[in-house]
């Protein structure tokens, strides 16, 4: 039985907590910020954890995260 592979693009947005949940950061915060609200902008900073839809998708993408 081959290696899975690990999908490249999701290994550089998602990454694994210490408890097992996976975070990720906010989107909407890379250009047009003139319109947005500076309370909007402060709230994107940072990263948050993957919605529990989610998590199954990211699992098959990061086999060995």
């Amino acid at each position: 039985m081959p290696k899975m592979k690990t999908n490249r693009g999701a290994a550089k947005r998602f990454s694994r907590t210490g408890s097992g949940q996976f975070k990720c950061s906010h989107s909407h915060l890379r250009h047009i910020l003139t319109k947005k609200s500076a309370k909007r902008k402060r709230q994107l900073r940072g990263t948050t954890t993957i919605v529990a839809a989610d998590i199954r998708a990211v699992r098959q993408m990061l086999p060995y995260a």
